[in-house]
Parts: structure tokens; sequence; C-alpha cells
């Protein structure tokens, strides 16, 4: 029995990727097209967007204990169109568009049983090291984790679906929902995206935090209630009496915004860092003990990506809209240096262009 089936019979046999070959090195580079495993799919990538973690491997080469020891594609925000499948894969899902999931758990451990697959010491995950990614034409993936997604989405948006899923999960482990009064530090791609799914949720005051004047002017559209440009204004207001917020969500990685935000949070509130910045962060333990606030950090998500897809479709969740620089694969550098310039929230590479 063949291991792959597919309906598309012109299948090249290479293909184009971008390689990190070490931190501030990267170009175009051949490789040979994969085949999908007989559990997985082969998907044309169609779009992919650049993640901060992807910038700090270009200019640093590790984040953390990961490192880049041999060359690497970077890339896991992606999107595409299932050209081949495997053995034990519906045939029907050749020409599927779809969001890609990009870590893909054991499935066996302790962790993965309890449904906390993000969690799973053996997750195998998009460009993270020594695991390569989606900066290119063609990649293999579990198909359970190549989400399927309406052709009202568009490649880029469905791209977007994984940032997207990081802002629900933030959103659950905050405990937002109707009434809920949260605050949010830090504008970026994930402090906007978290603002739209609190919005969906019902959240009723969505107060938001940056030092960009351009990027709270995008909270606001998107559905802030009240921003603040920390440079020049604070939150005292917020934190009168005993804190008025349910919830705070910390998505700058910034220690003067982690500070700055316990305060504003109610007794018994929520606060979830999102964030990557320092290793160690100094926070107020006499004010979380004394307000038994509860404070939990995030990695990645779980069980998100039909949620995700399903606001994103709904209207409810805008994401083409953060997208402000598209660039073939041949300028993937380019869209990684892109990243953090004025006015840029969201580069994409498009590896078919």
């Amino acid at each position: 029995m063949s291991t792959v089936t597919t309906t598309t019979p012109s299948l090249p046999t290479t293909m184009r990727v971008s390689l990190l070959e070490r931190a501030g090195e990267i170009g175009p580079a051949e490789r040979p097209v994969p085949s999908p495993g007989p559990d997985e799919v082969l998907v044309r990538v169609a779009s992919v967007g650049i993640c901060g973690s992807d910038v700090h491997y270009y200019r640093h080469g590790r984040i953390a204990d990961f490192v880049v020891r041999e060359p690497l594609v970077l890339g896991h925000e992606a999107s595409g169109t299932v050209v081949a499948v495997g053995a034990h894969v519906d045939p029907a899902r050749v020409g599927q568009r779809v969001a890609m999931e990009p870590g893909v758990p054991c499935r066996h451990c302790e962790q993965c049983k309890h449904g906390r697959y993000n969690l799973c010491p053996d997750v195998v995950f998009f460009a993270t090291p020594p695991v390569d990614g989606t900066f290119a034409e063609y990649v293999t993936l579990a198909a359970d984790f190549a989400h399927p997604v309406p052709d009202t989405l568009s490649d880029d948006a469905a791209a977007l679906i994984e940032p997207l899923s990081v802002g629900v999960w933030a959103c659950r482990k905050a405990e937002v929902g109707a009434g809920t009064k949260l605050l949010v530090t830090g504008a970026g791609p994930i402090g906007l995206v978290t603002v739209q799914v609190a919005r969906a949720l019902g959240a009723s005051e969505i107060v938001v935090t940056d030092v960009d004047p351009g990027r709270l002017a995008v909270a606001e559209r998107y559905g802030a209630t009240e921003t603040v440009d920390v440079r020049t204004g604070t939150l005292d207001h917020l934190a009168a009496g005993a804190g008025r917020m349910d919830a705070f969500i910390e998505c700058s990685g910034a220690q003067p915004a982690v500070l700055a935000g316990f305060p504003t949070v109610r007794g018994a509130g929520r606060i979830v860092l999102v964030g990557m910045g320092a290793d160690e962060l100094t926070i107020p333990v006499g004010l979380l003990q004394n307000r038994e606030l509860v404070l939990t950090g995030t990695f990645r998500y779980a069980n998100t990506y039909p949620t995700a897809i399903a606001l994103a479709a709904s209207g409810r969740v805008d994401l083409d809209g953060l997208v402000t620089g598209r660039f073939g694969l041949d300028r993937a550098e380019e869209a990684l240096q892109s990243t953090g310039t004025p006015g840029v929230i969201k580069s994409v590479v498009r590896p078919g262009e």
C-alpha cells in the first residue's frame, strides 16, 4: 500500500526555504520536499507571520536554553493548503485550506492525558531548535493539527490564528467573561488580539497601556475602552482603594508594566503573564498575599484553535488589519528586520512569492 495519497501529481521534488545559518545570517536555500508520514499531511505553505521568537533567534541565535546549533528554518505562525496525505489520512483532505497548529505533543505523557498538551515535555514545535519551521514552500504536519479554515478567512488571517490562540489562552487563564474589567499591558500583536478576544467575550472595561501612541490608537479601534501612554500617564486611578480591575494580562514583558499592573487588581483577581522579558522579575509578594491574587504564567496554548478560527471567521476578531507588510520568501530577512520598527504591527512571509 502506498504511504501517500495525493491529487496533485505535479509536486516538485525540491523546494525553496529560508535558512538561518547562524545569528544574523539568513538566506535562501534548497531542500527536498518532505513526504508525509502515515498520520500526516503535506501542506503547501501560503503565509507565515513573523513572531518575536523568530526575530530573537535571528538576532541572538538562542532563546533561553533553546540554542540554534545547526542551520534552522524559522517560522511557526502558518497557513496553507493540503496537497498530499499519509496512508491513514482521508484523501478528501487534499485541497483543504488549513491553519497549522505548530506544536505536536507526544499524546501519551501525564500532561497530555490531562489535556495540557502545551506542557508536554516532548512536544515537537516548528522553529524551536532543532525542529525546522515554516519559512518553506512545503511542510509536513500531524493531520489533526492542520485545522480546516473557511474560505472567508484569508491566508494571512489563517496564519495569524496562531497568535490569536495565545490571546484566547490568556483570556481563559484570566477567566475573562461578561462584565470583566481587564487591564492589558503592551499593545503589540499579542496585546491587540487579547483585546479583541476580551471584547468578544463580553469584557465591559478594557484598559490598554503602551509607549507607542500609534499602537494605542489601534487598540482603541479594536475595543479598548481606555488607553494609557505610560510615558506620560499612570494607572493610579485603577489602583485606587483596593484595586478596581478583575484581571490583568501582561503582554509586554517589561518589569515596569508588571509592577504597575499588580496594584490595579482587586482581591481574588487574576494576573496572567504572557510577555517574555527578563528571566527573573521582582513582584510585590505582600500585595499578592494580602489580596489573595492568582498569578500564573502561560506557555503557548492548548485546545484553542477551533475557538480562534470561529472568532476570526465570525468577524468578531480582525486579523487582516494587523498585517502591515508582506514579503516573499527571498525577503524573509527584510521581514524579520521590519518587526519592531515604528508603524509595523505584523509582517508576514509568503513562501509562494
